[in-house]
């Protein structure tokens, strides 16, 4: 037993001075640690002020998730202390907390909180991230390409608002790489419509569909698959108007092959703006299907589709797994190199490849036929009734009538040409008075009314009435009762009144 004593000894030797060694770093001061006033965007962060400690309260609520009383203490900041020079900050981060809370009526709160920042401070540094806030709202609400696009439209609208306004912002890279995104996404839905129209037989409509992503969104990642959708489609028509039975061979030939050039176009330009992509083969082996002649790109679209095709990530089978679990769609095949598109949309519908169809066809009809021969048509004369295929002379003017006129209201009509009175094939004859020297007469003036008889003399005297011939009924006097011209019926007998 004595060998275990000195082992006993150097264990309690050795947690002795251990413990001492513990306690002489402990009794050593902590160093302060510095603080980066730089990386802070506020000015004066070690301020005691009232504003300063309201704001900072409220920060460390919105980091523990309490953003109810971190609304509430900014709102008291900006409401007592207005002139502060945290306010625009207090203002922003007022629609931050609705954007953490998150949920529908919280994010049009922030939208609000955000669009209201813009309107008092749109010159602030602050409003070009307010306004990127504004497209994330959208963007966070993007439902799958297959889904409700309402919001997509709308994020891509705010982001292309961001970049527009504040260009100098160092927002705007992140903001187009959200455009690229969310461009992904609407084009994804155009053509998934698109290809389901082309397996339909429905050629306009795809076309229609194809082209809008092709014109409209050039960075997307199948826009060779759109291309060769465009190329198949035209081959469709072609192959229709071909089992045509009710067209000559002539307008058959003609027409397909001009819809097989339309479709030559289409599988020709995957080879020439997108070499690098994994469906240019499928558009090689139709051209050389259609005996046509093969491309060959240009350097710097070989290099252009490179970097785009290198900057994309693959699609793997968890992204694929989780995209269905997940609410929003899945954007990881979008590039990340190139300028989005920032114009409209230019959107091509089915009636306009319709009526292009009916131009081609209309074309092949009439090739080879003879232009129609221009016609001297020579117009009808003043009275000759109007014919289909000449045009009538213009009607004859009505004059004005002279300050002497007749005063019936009547207006004189010009006398025609002599040409036009000479006229053999006139209907209606024109009526020319006869040339005299003797002037026309004046009209008779009517005559004058015969002279008013006063018959009431000043004098008073009872004036005698004139006797025209005619007997007058005597005038019954006023006074007279009214029973001398009917007589009283009923209970008006007894009445002696």
């Amino acid at each position: 037993m004595n060998r275990f004593v000195p082992r006993f000894a150097a264990l309690t030797l050795a947690v002795f001075v251990l413990s001492a060694t513990v306690a002489h770093g402990t009794d050593q001061p902590k160093k302060k640690k510095k603080t980066d006033l730089a990386a802070n965007p506020l000015a004066g962060v070690n301020s005691k002020q009232p504003d300063k400690e309201l704001f900072d309260k409220a920060m460390i609520a919105m980091k523990k998730g309490r953003y109810d009383v971190a609304r509430l203490d900014l709102q008291t900041m900006l409401n007592t202390y207005p002139e502060s020079e945290y306010r625009m900050r207090a203002k922003l981060a007022v629609g931050d907390s609705w954007f953490k809370e998150g949920g529908t009526a919280a994010m049009t709160q922030a939208e609000a909180e955000y669009q209201d920042f813009i309107t008092f401070f749109p010159n602030a540094p602050e409003a070009a991230e307010a306004q990127m806030k504004v497209a994330d709202i959208y963007y966070q609400q993007m439902e799958k390409p297959d889904r409700d696009y309402v919001d997509t439209q709308r994020a891509e609208e705010e982001y292309r608002k961001m970049i527009n306004m504040f260009p100098d912002s160092t927002l705007v890279p992140r903001a187009k790489q959200k455009l690229r995104d969310v461009q992904e996404v609407l084009a994804e839905r155009e053509t998934e419509i698109g290809l389901f129209y082309g397996s339909r037989d429905d050629f306009n409509a795809s076309i229609a569909r194809l082209e809008t992503v092709v014109d409209t969104y050039p960075l997307y990642s199948k826009s060779d698959q759109a291309l060769i959708g465009i190329g198949d489609a035209y081959a469709g028509l072609a192959k229709t108007i071909q089992n045509s039975a009710k067209l000559s061979g002539a307008v058959k030939e003609r027409t397909y092959s001009a819809y097989m050039d339309k479709a030559a176009e289409a599988y020709t330009k995957v080879i020439t703006r997108y070499p690098m992509a994994p469906h240019v083969d499928d558009a090689r082996d139709r051209l050389v299907a259609m005996n046509r002649t093969i491309p060959e790109p240009t350097a710097e679209a070989v290099a252009e589709n490179d970097a785009e095709q290198r900057s994309r990530q693959d699609l793997h089978f968890t992204d694929k797994t989780f995209g269905f679990i997940k609410h929003g769609p899945t954007v990881v095949e979008a590039v990340h190199v190139g300028e989005p598109s920032l114009d409209d949309p230019k959107r091509v519908y089915a009636p306009d490849v319709a009526k292009s169809n009916v131009t081609i066809f209309r074309a092949a009809v009439n090739a080879g036929k003879p232009a129609p021969a221009a016609v001297d048509v020579t117009p009808t004369g003043v009275n000759e009734p109007p014919r289909s295929d000449k045009p009538s002379e213009a009607p004859l003017q009505m004059e004005q009538p002279s300050g002497s006129g007749t005063g019936v209201g009547a207006e004189i009509i010009s006398a025609p040409s002599s040409a036009a009175a000479a006229d053999p094939n006139a209907v209606l004859k024109p009526v020319v008075p006869a040339a005299t020297d003797a002037a026309a007469p004046a009209p008779e003036k009517p005559a004058e009314a015969p002279a008013q008889v006063n018959d009431i003399k000043s004098t008073g005297a009872t004036a005698t009435p004139v006797n025209d011939g005619k007997k007058k009924k005597p005038k019954v006097d006023s006074d007279e009762s009214s029973s001398k011209k009917k007589k009283k019926k009923g209970l008006d007998k007894l009445n002696p009144f």
